[in-house]
């Protein structure tokens, strides 16, 4: 998965997997759909899958949902049979589904998507096959349980790098904001874990930020009480690579924010924030001077005594770039009398 050119190695231990759908089982009484995961359970699936393949295309939706149900479930509870699923032709009938008017097959086909884009071997399939664009509406009209798993799909798909900025330019982006601003907490958790991913590309960065997705982020990393401090810093990490996301983080009152990081964070949340206020401070001198006024030499003094040889070094590099403002401005006034 594409990082930015910080040090994250910490990325997998931060963000959610966004593994196959955790909504739980479904109720159902259905005598055929015991009869079938019976059958699965039995390794006799290959029958099973094929006829349930067949109805994705019936003219019944009952018998669309139901098979879609199925297969969701089938490609969640047995690795082994996303491959399978597949190559029986299951991902352009359940494609069309996601644009279904219908709400829970629409559901259906978006997280059996999720769940056999978890097979490596999938993914590029799915993407070929018109994937994006239809996960991309469900990001817009699905149920929050449909909303979620698109943005999980979309990140597995976004594991190829070319399809990131696909992605982008289907409009993924300013939906995936407004998941991570105003969907459920692991709404949040998928968001964020997408939108890091994607923003790895330098065209999806500035579509975030013309999202305004800063301001999210600055609320999101304010809020030690949530789970999402960590994460929105590490999507932050990737937007301050460019100029138009350091202003915007300015813009929203960032800067206190990264300094609170650095005195009442966690280790890991240190080491994200100082990393981010390191680039903000190598691009200008009027940063240097808001982050210094805020307070921040004391508790980055403190990091570069107690921490990781990396956040160390940060650190000390940030603490040198914090005590130069003065002199370099005294360094430009001399300039100019020489002249």
């Amino acid at each position: 998965m594409g990082q930015s050119s910080g040090d994250h190695s910490d990325y997998s231990a931060t963000f959610s997997d966004c593994n196959s759908d955790r909504s739980g089982e479904f109720p159902t009484t259905s005598s055929q759909s015991r009869i079938l995961r019976l059958a699965c359970a039995a390794e006799n699936c290959d029958d099973l899958i094929y006829q349930l393949v067949s109805d994705l295309d019936s003219c019944s939706i009952d018998e669309q949902k139901q098979a879609a149900m199925e297969i969701r479930l089938l490609a969640k509870n047995k690795p082994e049979n996303r491959l399978k699923i597949a190559r029986a032709g299951a991902i352009k009938p359940l494609i069309s589904l996601i644009s279904s008017s219908d709400a829970q097959l629409q559901e259906n086909g978006v997280t059996a998507i999720l769940n056999l884009s978890l097979c490596d071997e999938n993914k590029e399939l799915i993407a070929s096959s018109g994937a994006i664009k239809p996960l991309v509406r469900a990001l817009k009209t699905g149920t929050s349980t449909a909303k979620e798993n698109a943005a999980c799909a979309l990140l597995r798909i976004s594991q190829i790098e070319e399809n990131k900025s696909v992605i982008g330019m289907a409009g993924a982006i300013p939906l995936l904001v407004n998941l991570l601003q105003y969907g459920s907490i692991r709404g949040k958790k998928d968001a964020s874990t997408a939108l890091y991913s994607l923003c790895s590309v330098k065209e999806n960065k500035i579509r975030a930020i013309q999202a305004r997705i800063m301001k999210p982020l600055v609320e999101l990393m304010a809020d030690f009480g949530s789970s999402m401090v960590d994460k929105a810093a590490y999507v932050l990490s990737q937007l301050v690579s460019v100029s138009e996301g350091r202003t915007s983080l300015v813009e929203e009152d960032g800067i206190p924010v990264l300094v609170e990081i650095l005195e009442d964070g966690s280790q890991r949340q240190k080491e994200i924030a100082v990393a981010i206020l390191l680039q903000i401070c190598e691009d200008r001198l009027a940063y240097r001077n808001m982050v210094a006024r805020e307070g921040a030499i004391p508790p980055l003094v403190a990091l570069s005594q107690s921490s990781s040889s990396r956040a160390k070094q940060k650190a000390e590099a940030l603490i040198d770039l914090l005590r130069q403002p003065r002199s370099g401005n005294l360094a430009a006034r001399t300039s100019d009398a020489s002249i």
